[in-house]
């Protein structure tokens, strides 16, 4: 987290869940953090700072620092987001219905804070045929060593 505020809850280590309210998140996470994660916003297309990039390491969620996906996950599918076949653990991530703007998906969330993260769709290759298509705002990243 760059040039954001630093969450005291912000911790790529810490499994404990973390449940705040959305006024205790928006003093913690800068707003377009905030936007993504509390909100359910999305960032346009092509823009996001990972969609293209091909570094190796691992993506952490940026509202409270769990680790999300590894970039051996992540491929190219041309949707303008990045895109990953699988999580880093079956808890990383957690899972809602999502029936907003008419569209039946599956809404991504962090399996530690709840923030959201985008959505899982099933045209994704193998191993799992699934593609996590996640917004970058809420992802943070760290190279491998």
């Amino acid at each position: 987290m760059e040039d954001e505020k630093k969450s005291d809850v912000y911790s790529r280590t810490d499994t404990n869940k973390v449940s705040l309210t959305n006024e205790e998140w928006q003093k913690r996470l800068s707003p377009e953090v905030y936007h993504i994660a509390r909100e359910k916003g999305t960032e346009w297309a092509f823009t996001g700072k990972y969609w293209n990039s091909k570094d190796n390491g691992t993506y952490y969620c940026a509202a409270c620092g769990n680790p999300l996906f590894i970039s051996n996950a992540k491929f190219e599918s041309s949707c303008g987001w990045p895109s990953f076949f699988e999580p880093v653990t079956k808890g990383s991530v957690i899972y809602a219905p999502d029936n907003s703007h008419g569209m039946h998906r599956t809404e991504v969330m962090c399996g530690r804070c709840k923030a959201h993260l985008g959505h899982v769709f099933d045209d994704g290759p193998p191993p799992t045929g699934l593609r996590y298509c996640i917004n970058s705002v809420i992802l943070d990243f760290e190279g491998d060593k």
